[in-house]
């Protein structure tokens, strides 16, 4: 079994490396397919509402492709006369410039800069008259042979026009290319979908699809919820450039909006001309200063306040692994790899999630967390990481109840460290101090009256305490169930409670019952351990004190786990109840204060009526 699992695992790394060559060198042809598919998307919602108002597809895809192109090519024409004009009136601007680097040059006299300049020019002189005198050298020994070259006469060569105009055909072609395959994709989106359904296999039709609709409704969420959010953000960056004063402030948020679109660094790129231009138009600093200030005031509060409000449960990728595939998408196909990385993530976690074989991706990337509350709080305690597994335990309690919280979290942990220690995977030390720091960390929770007490009426509760003792079955496993139990249960003015430990011998523990003559015995031992010492204690009371109510509280069983042969063997040793976690073990506790309440008043009624008779 190792072996083929190394060999899986062998094949599948195997398989991504193919995969990421196969993706770098076939480029040119993916990367237009990827970004036709994310327009595909977001032109999606436009082609179906112009198709319910009985527009026929074909004119609605042509309508909305000609919106979107029109966009794109006003936005370009937008940037590059805006840029031409910054550079054309920078002659205007240039003193303010220049009195820039003036300012800074005598602020940083004899600073910092100014020293690291200093040592810049010297190593560089010494570098440059060093290889003088090398080429001096050279000179003097060898000959200096002239090259010759040859011009050739004649008309302007085809290689020579294609050099000057192939760079420029090729962004046309893919953008035409992109454009073809939007159109495509938008005409026959169904039965693309149905091709990738039988693709896939008719048998796991139930998987595609939900897969589809998760992948779609995604993607769709992530560009709308994108879309608000950065026009909110150019919305702000365009009235706060107004007031600053800075020209162009509708054309600035505009382009804040669109460049937000690309992760992490979208922002600061759509800065860059504002703050230049504020660099221009200002003999001083301060308009320069306010425009960073409001570009970073407003990231902070869409970052922090804005984007967890309205994107909600998210687009199922974690952050951390959104930045790395940012990361690495742009390294594999540049600035397109940089735009399309969170729509391609979002697709892969959805791969991941929906192929059994690749759910090793949705547990890296994905945004659920990879470990559940129990086996966090295990693994920290494990790690002797106290103040984190204390963290834990305060946060299940605030979300429940601490009976539920030591239930979920410290009962489980027991039972995962004997099976552990069963199975050689920890040795008795470790088992010892994950015990010794669990006792500690019970020790500091504090139950709430409110939530932590079974709500019983006050008229079925008896006024008089009944007393309790709690004996643990066999080991120090079992004697912290007992500890959490009497957390639970000591602080309540309705029991009087006792308890032993467990290396106290069953003859003492018969001798503590007939000196404190408990209304009940309560045996606590923890799953896994055998039902040995467990039986062997409820037959030793029972044999003593035939009249004891005796419950065995037997925990870390799942509902329907113990065996009926177990349960019979269990009863026929003496035991009157089976409690299963610490909420029955207390709820036990009340209906036997309420059974002795009941008992009273039979005892009471029957006085009254002998005394009446008499």
């Amino acid at each position: 079994m190792k072996k083929d699992n190394y060999f899986s695992n062998v094949s599948l790394l195997i398989g991504l490396a193919l995969t990421i060559g196969f993706l770098s060198w076939a480029r040119v042809i993916i990367t237009p397919l990827a970004l036709a598919i994310l327009f595909t998307f977001l032109l999606s919602p436009v082609v179906i509402w112009l198709q319910r108002y009985s527009v026929p597809r074909i004119l609605a895809v042509v309508l909305a492709a000609s919106l979107a192109l029109s966009i794109v090519i006003a936005t370009a024409w937008s940037i590059t006369n805006q840029i031409a004009s910054l550079v054309d009136s920078y002659p205007k601007y240039e003193e303010n410039i220049l009195s820039k680097i003036h300012e800074l040059y005598e602020r940083d006299q004899g600073g910092f800069l100014d020293k690291l300049q200093g040592a810049s020019e010297r190593i560089t002189e010494q570098i440059s008259d060093k290889q003088v005198e090398e080429k001096a050298i050279t000179v003097r020994e060898k000959e200096i042979v002239q090259p010759v070259r040859i011009v050739e006469e004649g008309p302007f060569g085809f290689s020579q026009i294609w050099s000057i105009i192939g760079p420029m055909l090729e962004p046309i072609a893919n953008a035409g290319f992109v454009i073809v395959l939007v159109c495509f994709m938008l005409i026959n989106r169904e039965d693309l979908r149905d091709r990738v359904i039988k693709l896939i296999g008719v048998d796991q039709i139930a998987n595609t699809t939900r897969a589809l609709e998760d992948a779609g409704e995604r993607v769709s969420r992530y560009l709308l919820m994108q879309l608000l959010i950065n026009s909110g953000y150019g919305l702000g960056i365009g009235i706060g450039l107004w007031f600053i004063g800075v020209p162009y402030a509708p054309l600035w948020g505009f382009f804040g909006m669109l460049l937000r679109y690309i992760p992490y660094l979208g922002p600061w790129l759509a800065a860059t001309l504002p703050i230049m231009l504020s660099l221009l138009i200002s003999p001083d600093w301060s308009i320069a200063i306010m425009v960073a200030t409001l570009f970073g005031v407003l990231e902070l509060l869409t970052n922090i306040i804005l984007e967890p409000m309205i994107y909600g449960r998210g687009i199922g990728v974690s952050q951390a692994a959104l930045l790395i595939s940012v990361a690495f998408w742009t390294w594999l196909w540049g600035p397109i790899g940089l735009i399309l990385a969170s729509p391609l993530t979002v697709c892969i976690v959805v791969l991941g999630r929906y192929v059994p074989y690749l759910n090793f991706i949705d547990t890296l990337l994905g945004d659920q967390p990879p470990l559940f509350p129990t086996d966090r709080f295990y693994q920290r305690l494990l790690a002797g990481d106290g103040d984190e597994a204390s963290r834990i335990m305060e946060l299940e309690t605030a979300n429940d109840n601490l009976a539920f919280a030591l239930d979920k979290l410290a009962v489980s942990a027991l039972v995962q460290a004997r099976m552990d220690l069963r199975n050689h995977k920890i040795d008795s030390n470790e088992q010892r101090e994950l015990i010794d720091d669990l006792r500690v960390i019970i020790a500091d929770q504090t139950p709430e009256t409110n939530k932590d007490k079974v709500v019983i009426e006050e008229n079925t509760v008896s006024s008089s305490k009944i007393t309790i003792l709690a004996a643990p079955a066999r080991d120090r496993t079992d004697e912290l169930a007992v500890t959490m139990l009497s957390k639970l249960a000591q602080d309540d003015t309705h029991f009087d409670w006792h308890e032993t430990q467990s290396t106290v011998m069953v003859s003492d523990t018969l001798a503590l019952i007939e000196q404190i003559k408990p209304d009940m015995v309560s045996v606590v031992s923890i799953h896994p351990g055998n039902l040995t010492h467990t039986i062997y204690l409820c037959k030793r009371i029972r044999g003593r004190f035939p009249q004891m109510f005796i419950m065995v509280c037997r925990y870390g069983y799942k509902e329907g786990e113990l065996l009926e042969v177990d349960q019979n063997r269990i009863q026929t040793a003496g035991a009157n109840r089976i409690a299963y976690n610490l909420i029955d073990s207390i709820s036990e506790f009340y209906k036997l204060n309420t059974l002795d309440k009941l008992v009273n008043l039979d005892n009471s009624n029957l006085k009254v009526e002998s005394n009446l008779n008499s």
